[in-house]
């Protein structure tokens, strides 16, 4: 179960990252952000009137709203990072947050086996790969390497903290709520002080509501992927060793690369396929370890 529902967070974080992505090429990126969290809190909120989990009202909740403030920090932090570049150094090394939720998992007591130690290592120099690292070329920024290595701790963080926000299904689902109403004000404040000093909240050129509400959809889909997304990797977390939970769920990667092949017809460079590789034959061994 712990690998499955891994898996599916994999998928789901990689999909809404990709869908993020062509997002962000027309619209500001904290545009995409609030306004696919927001809609997340919507949906989240009707749940949560259906299924009474008002009840699961606890001190775990405050790991929620600490998930909440740490995820769109991360996410800037990303941006701003990726808006320096390289990008080929910045989205692998953002990928190293894996280590936060795993070393948790092993302070708690997690103890996996000699393959799945093997299948972390694999693993995790597959996700790196995956995101095809530049090892020549420009110099890259101090500033761009500590932004991305905060956001990488962030994502690592949110991680950590939406698992121990709950422990039962309709907890789960006000903990997601309160983690996603705190995205939506964090995010929305940040918006707000960007407007205030010149940024832009809709697209350049013409069309800019119009073109939100036909993207509502598109950022629907990101918003509710990525609810989703936590929600399985907590079930994962709950269910099994939190290490084997944390590698497989950052798999992510490959997902958006793959799916960026796919769709978009972006041919993977040769390091990005050998990572994809390794990826699949560290989840082999977690899955078997």
């Amino acid at each position: 179960m712990t690998a499955l529902f891994a898996l599916a967070t994999a998928l789901l974080w990689g999909l809404a990252d990709f869908g993020g992505g062509l997002l962000t090429r027309r619209m500001p990126a904290l545009t995409v952000v609030v306004a696919s969290q927001t809609i997340a809190v919507v949906v989240l909120g009707a749940i949560v009137i259906a299924t009474g989990a008002w009840s699961e009202l606890g001190p775990g909740l405050w790991y929620a709203v600490a998930a909440g403030v740490v995820g769109p920090v991360a996410m800037l932090a990303f941006y701003k990072a990726l808006a320096l570049g390289p990008m080929g150094v910045v989205s692998p090394l953002g990928s190293l947050g894996v280590v936060v939720p795993v070393s948790v998992g092993l302070l708690i007591g997690d103890r996996p086996g000699l393959l799945q130690f093997a299948g972390i290592g694999v693993a995790v120099m597959g996700i790196v790969l995956a995101g095809g690292p530049e090892l020549r070329g420009a110099p890259v920024q101090r500033q761009a390497v500590l932004l991305t290595l905060v956001a990488a701790f962030g994502f690592g963080s949110v991680m950590a903290l939406i698992a121990e926000a709950s422990t039962t299904l309709t907890g789960l689902f006000l903990a997601l709520f309160v983690q996603r109403v705190t995205n939506v004000a964090v995010g929305g404040g940040a918006l707000y002080v960007s407007v205030k000093r010149g940024g832009r909240a809709l697209p350049e050129g013409g069309g800019g509501m119009k073109v939100v509400l036909a993207a509502l959809p598109a950022l629907a889909f990101v918003g509710l992927a990525d609810v989703a997304a936590n929600g399985t990797y907590s079930i994962a977390a709950q269910n099994g060793p939190v290490t084997v939970a944390a590698v497989l769920a950052n798999l992510y990667p490959v997902v958006t690369a793959l799916a960026a092949r796919g769709v978009l017809k972006e041919r993977l460079r040769a390091v990005q396929a050998a990572g994809a590789g390794l990826a699949l034959v560290g989840t082999v061994l977690l899955a078997t370890g």
